[in-house]
């Protein structure tokens, strides 16, 4: 899952969203800094990425992409699960999704110094270009990967032909999300209880 997924599924506080954000930029035993709700959720978005990977859904899905362009499949499937988030956003998220993106964007704002540079950086990107707004259209999806692929050090062109992949295999993509992501809702209450009896 990707930015928006992450952000939804902690939606609960803004607190718990930053940690959210963060597991991407936060390393190792880093999120130590932090206060237990953001920490919290830091450890929460690790296990969402694992759970997520070894997914048999996921599994299969990357397998659909071309053998050239496998080794990126993992990123092009995040990027496309937040597509099909934003797009369905009344059915997944309720309410509407520029009153969410909104909520995001204040809070990276009120909470930017607490932020590694690195993720201070990336939010004021987002915040400034509305990145999970965009992703409800195909065109904003396909931005996506191009901007992934011209920061990744090399073959950054292979992520961004992944979105051939993306478009031929549509339907099929599309009905892995919808077994996935209601799964996923379900295993991060558990998730979070884990990490609760684990940390505190």
């Amino acid at each position: 899952m990707n930015y928006l997924a992450h952000l939804l599924l902690a939606s609960h506080s803004d607190a718990a969203m930053l940690g959210a954000f963060l597991g991407d930029f936060v390393k190792g035993r880093d999120y130590l800094a932090f206060d237990p709700e953001i920490r919290r959720d830091i450890l929460v978005h690790r296990r969402v990425d694992s759970f997520t990977d070894n997914h048999p859904v996921v599994r299969e899905a990357r397998e659909k992409f071309a053998p050239s362009r496998r080794r990126f499949a993992g990123i092009a499937l995040d990027v496309l699960f937040d597509h099909v988030l934003a797009r369905e956003w009344q059915q997944h998220g309720g309410g509407a999704l520029d009153q969410f993106t909104r909520r995001v964007y204040r809070m990276f704002e009120h909470h930017a110094a607490l932020m590694p540079a690195s993720a201070r950086d990336v939010a004021s990107r987002m915040a400034q270009q509305d990145w999970l707004g965009a992703y409800a259209q195909r065109e904003g999806l396909e931005r996506a990967l191009a901007g992934i692929g011209r920061r990744l050090s090399r073959h950054g062109e292979r992520l961004a032909a992944c979105a051939q992949d993306l478009r031929q295999h549509d339907t099929a993509l599309v009905t892995g999300f919808h077994r996935l992501f209601p799964e996923l809702q379900r295993q991060v209450v558990v998730f979070r209880l884990e990490v609760d009896v684990a940390d505190d």
